[in-house]
């Protein structure tokens, strides 16, 4: 089955102003929506970042594809690699870790991967699931994710969630997610204030939540010797704590001294990171993400490598739109070796690309959809919505540095700060 030709889109969707080390979320998110339009109507359905760097990047691959099979992956991967050569996409956010060439590469290639699945999937009439090996679980589990926050964006009015900078706040914040979506696992986003004020809000939610799994990430803002007090503090509270100083030599010495098993979706984010920090335990669970882990197929390989040296895994989310989800649900519920409720940010999200109703959250578990590929519908007229909306906003990358000094008048962000 050929591609007729492949469309990507720019869409930009309202998002919150979300704290982290590196600043604070600008008013909209980007993403890019692919099409891959197929010689006899089947078309597949793909999304990724919607940097202008990567958007460049991706771009190169588009016009290389009509004529080609899409049941060819090694040849969509011959083709990304020789677009690409050694051209390398740098996130301006910088909470992904390291950038390479290999990882561009792997980032690009699982855009195109993705709607390639869900294209076989179409011409099939089997969901990408069944294409993956089948499905290991019916239902795929997800965890809350808590954010400081703002109370609104400049010059708007605060946002229904209001502002969250306490203790209290954050139970409450916790409390609505839960109530909403289910959610039995929560994870609070971290390096945003002094390290015991963060630990204080932890053991809130463990004193509100019992029972519930605790995670937190301030994503390396912590050094060394600070992350192994919080190690301390938070014995037996934590599940995992993830992230809590920058690089694998950081993270092995940390590792030495703490109860609970270190995550990280910065420290391991390619094969190569592999051997290094499974050799020196510098981690328990790898974080694994399909858009730069180099698509589902090679996130199923990551899966093998974890199993074989008794290493975790779950999934890193950022951003992200229905397709993305439905991807991470497919490949989530078709890969046995899934330790831990995955990450999501789908309770901060309040426009979507495709018709509702195929992902739900109930017990905050999302169920595998029942319908060919990955089992989701493009919804056009909301896809040329958020289209428009991307041209009219005016962002071209992700900068939560420079926008949240535009809250404080000078910011640096808290990388290994504290």
């Amino acid at each position: 089955m050929k591609i007729r030709e492949a469309v990507l889109t720019p869409v930009a969707f309202a998002d919150a102003p979300l704290l982290n080390a590196m600043g604070v979320h600008e008013p909209f998110a980007l993403r890019s929506v692919l099409q891959l339009v197929c010689e006899d109507g089947v078309v597949g359905l793909g999304e990724s970042y919607g940097d202008s760097g990567f958007l460049d990047q991706a771009r190169k691959v588009v016009p290389l594809l009509a004529g080609h099979d899409v049941f060819d992956l090694p040849g969509l991967r011959r083709k990304v690699a020789e677009a690409l050569g050694g051209a390398v996409f740098v996130d301006e956010h910088g909470l992904t870790g390291g950038f390479s060439s290999g990882k561009t590469i792997a980032s690009v290639y699982s855009l195109f991967e993705v709607a390639m699945l869900d294209a076989q999937g179409h011409a099939l009439g089997r969901p990408v699931a069944d294409l993956l090996g089948g499905k290991a679980r019916d239902e795929v589990e997800f965890s809350a994710y808590l954010f400081y926050k703002f109370g609104g964006h400049l010059g708007a009015e605060h946002d229904a969630w209001g502002e969250v900078t306490t203790p209290e706040a954050l139970v409450g914040e916790a409390k609505r997610m839960i109530d909403e979506y289910g959610f039995t696992a929560i994870k609070l986003k971290a390096g945003v204030f002094e390290p015991a004020q963060e630990v204080e809000g932890i053991r809130a939610l463990a004193d509100a939540f019992p029972g519930h799994p605790l995670r937190i990430d301030p994503n390396g803002a912590w050094r060394v010797e600070t992350a192994k007090k919080v190690a301390r503090d938070l014995d037996g509270v934590l599940e995992y704590l993830e992230d809590p100083t920058p690089g694998i030599e950081g993270m092995a010495e940390v590792a030495k001294h703490a109860s609970m098993p270190l995550a990280t979706n910065m420290c391991v984010i390619r094969f190569d990171d592999v051997e290094p920090a499974f050799r020196q335990r510098a981690v328990g669970i790898v974080l694994s993400d399909h858009h730069f882990w180099g698509g589902l197929r090679d996130t199923q390989a990551l899966s093998v490598l974890c199993r074989t040296f008794d290493v975790g895994l779950s999934m890193h989310s950022n951003s992200h739109l229905g397709i993305s989800l439905a991807a991470m649900v497919h490949v989530a519920a078709a890969t046995p070796h899934l330790s831990y409720a995955c990450d999501t940010h789908w309770p901060w999200k309040t426009e979507d690309v495709v018709v509702p109703g195929a992902l739900v959250f109930r017990d905050g578990k999302v169920a595998v959809p029942q319908g060919p590929g990955l089992g989701v519908e493009l919804d056009p007229d909301a896809l040329a919505r958020l289209h428009e909306q991307y041209v009219r906003c005016g962002q071209t990358k992700r900068d939560d540095v420079t926008y949240m000094r535009r809250f404080t008048g000078t910011f640096d962000p808290n990388t290994a700060r504290w």
